[in-house]
């Protein structure tokens, strides 16, 4: 097992650049970082290429890692530099990016999520962590949203990219084709000719398109929809962030929660 303790090293380099799009994109892998997200990796044997620890994360954890997996013990500042933190968990791994294509005219069935340019990546990742937990199969991620595998995103999701399915994909296509496969599609709305939330029967089949943090949904997208709703608010505040808009939209259309 190779030791590093620069952060001059080519190796640490590479894994440093993983934190950009353009870096995870030329490699088609990205960083996983703390172990719960290592053994959740670990759990749906995605595909490793490398380990990266501190001497006692390693010797705690190595022999979970899976055979055959380069395995780099590192320094705490290779760690913290890897991490873009001061306090990282001292554990990594660097994995592939899903290579997945998925035509929304053959999606028959299941809950998914539609993300219309959320910029923030905690609340994207947020959005993706609680349509796991609501029982969604999908969240498609819109132009102009939070890449999903920015280590900001990554470690808001909690593993939650391994249970469902996390897309790319143009939502004026997702929309349509949703729609024309008999699911419908609401989008979520601050607008008097939206109507209530409470006034949807749950379901286990339709779409739900969450929009910008400051604008809110596209207009093109919100004269597509089945039905726009809105979450009627008691208090002061002038509307909810996003993330718990979501939450709260998601547990209440998906039949069984």
């Amino acid at each position: 097992m190779d030791r590093i303790l620069s952060n001059q090293n080519p190796r640490v380099k590479a894994w440093a650049k993983l934190a950009t799009k353009k870096g995870r994109q030329e490699n088609r892998t990205y960083l996983l970082d703390g172990w719960h997200l290592v053994e959740e990796a670990i759990k749906v044997k995605a595909k490793f290429h490398a380990v990266m620890a501190t001497e006692t994360q390693m010797a705690e954890h190595l022999p979970d890692v899976p055979h055959g997996v380069p395995a780099f013990e590192i320094s705490e500042e290779v760690a913290k530099h890897i991490a873009g933190t001061n306090s990282p968990q001292g554990i990594f791994a660097e994995i592939s990016l899903p290579e997945k294509t998925f035509d929304p005219k053959y999606v028959h069935d299941g809950a998914w999520l539609l993300l219309d340019n959320i910029q923030d990546p905690g609340n994207v990742g947020t959005l993706v962590r609680t349509a796991d937990a609501a029982g969604f199969k999908g969240v498609v991620l819109g132009a102009g949203t939070a890449d999903a595998y920015s280590p900001k995103v990554v470690r808001a999701m909690q593993g939650s990219q391994f249970h469902l399915e996390v897309l790319n994909g143009n939502l004026d296509e997702w929309t349509d084709a949703l729609i024309s496969n008999d699911l419908p599609v609401y989008g979520s709305l601050l607008n008097e000719e939206a109507k209530s939330y409470h006034d949807v029967q749950p379901a286990t089949q339709f779409g739900l398109i969450v929009g910008n943090e400051g604008n809110g949904m596209s207009a093109a997208l919100a004269d597509k929809t089945t039905a726009n709703l809105y979450i009627p608010i008691q208090g002061r505040a002038e509307s909810l962030n996003v993330a718990i808009a979501g939450g709260i939209l998601m547990f209440t259309l998906a039949l069984g929660n």
